[in-house]
């Protein structure tokens, strides 16, 4: 049996590590991937793990940024991107199709209609949410405020975001030994580890800048590169063990903690899979509102940055309470791949 996977973005980023974890789960099904991106896609994860991929045309509307104008101008190239994805799944002759988030979900759709294959979308924006489910069978992540329906429209259902099969295995003596290395970390307090994805947002260091003059309880280490030049000069060294991009976050999770996120997706269930609560710091990525804490009902704690010294207080004042819940969300999250997988397959059947 062989896939095609439509993938929106420049194949390096969330996206393309939901496609790429979705990917293996079939895999291990014994189902072939192949996979199809933007022409001006850089598709470097992929390429990290061994991949090659397919060049269309993937429009990108913006996602949860999307505007009525970049929506029409995505909309004014999907006829052309429609058209080319049928001709690619005609081509390799698959047995079914799996457009991943924005425009790639939306393309698949729409391609796989008028190549007459089977099609899944996940589903995580406005724009997708409306188009995919009238085509095909579509799966909504938690970013979206459907997942949080207790029933939901035909063609749809919810799934968490498919993670690595490694994800929960990490060891806390490695980030131990690595965080040794910077000479303000102590490991004889609590750690805390902030982190808004690969990229640092300035909501999330104003928010450990306020914890970092509130109180020297706890070493506060900052993961990521900052989104913007100028915010390199908000990050005091001598306060916050800044250790930047890293490819060990499962090992600092598993170390952790208390972990300080931004209240969107795969981080948080990342974290979640190592048996960590979650701060969830509210409209740092561009003013979002995802209510996350609405979906990991008891294992999330959500604050405005304003108030993350308030938070972090309560998170450990109810700890065990929150790890509790956080556990059972893990074990959920450590299997969603696999669940996703067995329920398109199932759908085959």
């Amino acid at each position: 049996m062989k896939a095609l996977f439509i993938v929106t973005g420049r194949g390096l980023g969330g996206d393309a590590m939901v496609a790429l974890n979705a990917m293996k789960a079939l895999e291990r099904r014994g189902v072939e991937c192949e996979i199809a991106l933007d022409a001006s896609a850089h598709g470097t994860l992929f390429e990290k793990n061994g991949y090659s991929w397919h060049r269309i045309s993937v429009p990108h509307a913006g996602g949860h940024s999307a505007t009525k104008l970049s929506a029409a101008k995505g909309a004014f190239k999907l006829l052309t991107a429609t058209f080319k994805a049928r001709s690619l799944i005609k081509k390799l002759n698959v047995d079914f199709v799996v457009g991943v988030l924005g425009g790639g979900a939306i393309v698949a759709s729409l391609g796989g209609k008028f190549a007459r294959k089977p099609t899944f979308s996940l589903i995580s924006t406005p724009l997708d949410s409306k188009v995919c489910p009238k085509f095909n069978q579509s799966y909504i992540l938690p970013e979206l405020d459907k997942f949080r329906w207790e029933t939901l429209p035909k063609n749809m259902d919810k799934a968490f975001y498919p993670l690595s099969e490694d994800v929960g295995d990490g060891n806390p003596e490695i980030a131990l030994q690595k965080l040794k290395e910077f000479p303000n970390f102590d490991e004889n307090k609590k750690t805390i580890v902030f982190s808004s994805g690969s990229s640092i947002f300035k909501g999330m260091l104003d928010g450990i800048n306020l914890v970092s003059e509130c109180t020297d309880e706890y070493n506060l280490v900052l993961v990521g590169i900052p989104l913007e030049e100028e915010y390199n000069d908000l990050i005091d060294e001598n306060k916050i063990v800044y250790v930047g991009y890293i490819d060990w976050i499962n090992h600092l999770f598993k170390f952790a903690d208390l972990t300080v996120l931004t209240d969107d997706g795969v981080s948080l269930e990342e974290a979640l899979t190592c048996e960590k609560p979650i701060i969830a710091l509210t409209k740092v990525k561009w003013g979002r509102y995802q209510n996350m804490a609405g979906v990991f009902k008891g294992a999330i704690i959500e604050s405005e940055v304003s108030d993350v010294c308030k938070s972090i207080d309560e998170a450990f004042k109810n700890y065990d309470s929150l790890q509790k819940n956080a556990l059972v969300y893990g074990k959920q999250c450590a299997e969603a791949a696999d669940d996703l997988a067995d329920r398109i397959l199932k759908k085959l059947e």
